[in-house]
């Protein structure tokens, strides 16, 4: 079987952590951030991880991570 591709795009916004779950950054984080609030922002730095219907989705783009 010849090797599986890694889908770049999603190498570069998930991570697998040792527990096998997938962390990901929240949206609404990029622009547009005077109007949102302080605590708003801070709870955007916070980590996320994928809900359990999308990891099987997720974990076939990222074969090897």
């Amino acid at each position: 079987m010849p090797k599986i591709k890694t889908n770049r795009g999603a190498a570069k916004r998930f991570s697998v952590t040792a527990g096998g779950k997938i962390k990901c950054k929240k949206a609404y984080a990029s622009h547009i951030l005077t109007k949102k609030t302080r605590k708003r922002k801070r709870k955007l730095r916070e980590d996320n991880y994928l809900s359990p219907c999308d990891v099987k989705g997720v974990k076939r783009l990222i074969p090897y991570k």
